[in-house]
Formats: structure tokens, sequence, C-alpha cells
């Protein structure tokens, strides 16, 4: 799947994205704030991300391109993952330098119309570490709600889990 928006390419990774991967993710203030994801991350960590079976019919996982009047420059990362026979959990992430311009929300407006025309999701959740109040900004903006649900996400940079706050797409 591949979605356009004003300033934006979403698409799938491709194994010459590895370096740009790399060099967007390997922030330890980007990944200490994403759940499941390794600390220290290598460029070996992108190639295998990258290098991954995908099946037909899986839920998209998709690299953000800021579109440039060159070539596009990669600014983060979002996908629809499982949650349910027909929900899906959102999850995105946003290069340092890029932090505070829209991306997230534009990317998100995208992949969130994405799940509900083009896939058809019945419900789709989200969550944010409770010290990155940002991320909630943007869920709200999304659609969002909090569900005053609160799960335990791992984070490899802490070396612990770390309370999650929960929210889904209102109806």
């Amino acid at each position: 799947m591949f979605a356009r928006t004003e300033r934006l390419l979403l698409r799938p990774g491709w194994g010459e994205d590895a370096p740009a991967l790399f060099n967007a993710i390997a922030d330890e203030a980007i990944v200490d704030k994403l759940p499941g994801t390794p600390w220290p991350y290598r460029a070996e960590d992108a190639e295998a991300y990258l290098a991954r079976d995908r099946k037909p019919g899986e839920l998209p996982e998709l690299l953000i391109y800021a579109r440039t009047h060159g070539a596009p420059r990669l600014v983060g990362g979002i996908a629809l993952r499982e949650d349910g026979e027909e929900g899906a959990e959102l999850d995105y992430w946003i290069a340092r330098p890029c932090w505070g311009l829209g991306f997230a929300t534009e990317a998100g407006k995208a992949v969130v119309d994405m799940a509900r025309d083009g896939l058809r999701l019945r419900s789709l959740r989200s969550g944010h570490f409770v010290d990155n109040p940002a991320s909630g900004r943007v869920l709200e903006k999304l659609g969002f709600v909090p569900t005053g649900e609160v799960e335990e996400r791992w984070s490899a940079v802490r070396g612990e889990k770390v309370d999650c706050l929960m929210y889904a797409l209102a109806a």
C-alpha cells in the first residue's frame, strides 16, 4: 500500500532504505518511545526489519518520506499492527529533526483513512508512554480519545516496562 499527502509519501520499506532507516531511527530519544524496538539500534536491525518476509494481506508497515524538489527524505515510519480479529493498533515514529512539523499527524490521517476506507477495519487503537504527551496530542488530532486503560510496554532503552496510556478512535 502507498499513500500520498500534500507533503509526504508513505510506502513500504525496501532493502535499499536500510541506511536511511538506520540514520533516522538510531536515536535514543526516538527508540526510548518505541515499545519493542531494540537498543542500541544497529544498521543490521534496519536491514533485518526491511528484509523480513511480508505476506500478502498483512497490515501496512510504511516508511514516511517528505516529498522534496530533490530526492525524498525519510522522516519516520507508521504501521498498523493486528489487534483482534477486525481491529488494528496504530504505531508511528518521527525522526528527531522533524519533530513539531506536523508529519505524524499528516501521515496518521492518511493511514487512519486507509484503515477505515480501504481496509475497512472496525476498530483502531493506539497508545503512548506516559512521559510522551506530544504523541497524545497527535492521537487526539486524529480523532482518538483516551480509554482510561494503561498497558505496560517494554522499553529497551530503559530496560523495563513503562506505562502506556491507551486511546481508541472515536466512532
